[in-house]
């Protein structure tokens, strides 16, 4: 297999941010549960989309994550996103007047049948980062899994049509991300918030060869394809997993739900489960 660039994945982002990561974080909110960390990752963020019926979610589901004493409406307030981006069909009145009248930007894209609105707000947040951030830009996208199995196959599929731009999915259960098959990829496991359950899946076309290493069922220049192996229920061993492949993968690993959630939802300490 051809020498690949390498491309680091670490998700620092379910960590309390520090002065050291360098990373431009992006938040796009989908209209499903919010995870119980989406305070942490609201903090990470730069740039805080909501996708039409995903400001309901977080109109709705933010002030019952934030014990600091605050009423709902200091709650909604503080937790108010630069943008709503889609359709528009989703979203209730009195949310979109809430937002717009503390100065949100409203952006109807009704006219757009063609595109998902996580599409649409993936578009909208390349177009707006500056070129000089795009290389270290992670875009975050709370409720992205869960609900209608072709909401999230159309998620995913929104994965392989950005495959430069680094995106992770996110519920309370897990992450998954695209591993594109022109990079040599190195994980870092944050073993406090994540694992160890793991797999790796084939997308778009059926994987002729695949090797990693950190893992406690290695592939080994193995084929993977739907109808044959996949590798699910797999166990991260170690700090780092490495991932070669010629084709495009999907990686998911658990989140841990055993955490100790301190101050607004922010995750610390944990224990394995």
């Amino acid at each position: 297999m051809a020498e690949n660039l390498p491309m680091t994945h670490r998700s620092t982002f379910l960590l309390p941010p520090t002065v050291t990561d360098t990373t431009t974080y992006a938040l796009i909110i989908l209209n499903q549960r919010l995870p119980r960390f989406s305070p942490l990752i609201w903090d990470h963020a730069k740039v805080r989309v909501c996708a039409d019926g995903g400001a309901n979610r977080l109109f709705d589901d933010m002030p019952e994550m934030c014990c600091c004493g605050e009423d709902v409406s200091s709650v909604r307030e503080r937790y108010k996103p630069d943008v709503i981006k889609g359709d528009m069909d989703s979203i209730r009145p009195d949310v979109l007047n809430f937002y717009r009248n503390l100065g949100t930007k409203i952006i109807d894209n009704s006219d757009d049948q063609d595109t998902t609105d996580l599409h649409k707000c993936i578009a909208y947040i390349l177009d707006t980062v500056s070129d000089d951030k795009k290389s270290n830009l992670c875009i975050l996208v709370a409720g992205a899994l869960g609900g209608r199995f072709d909401h999230e196959m159309g998620n995913v599929n929104t994965l392989c049509h950005f495959s430069t731009t680094r995106i992770v999915l996110l519920s309370d259960d897990c992450l998954i991300q695209l591993l594109p098959s022109n990079r040599h990829h190195e994980i870092s496991i944050m073993s406090s918030v994540e694992g160890p359950h793991c797999g790796l899946i084939p997308i778009g076309t059926p994987c002729g060869s695949s090797t990693t290493t950190g893992l406690q069922w290695n592939l080994d220049n193995t084929e993977m394809r739907f109808g044959g192996l996949v590798s699910t229920s797999n166990i991260a061993k170690g700090e780092t997993v490495t991932v070669r492949s010629d084709s495009d993968l999907l990686w998911t690993i658990s989140l841990k739900k055993n955490t100790h959630e301190g101050e607004e939802g922010k995750l610390h300490d944990s224990q394995h489960v």
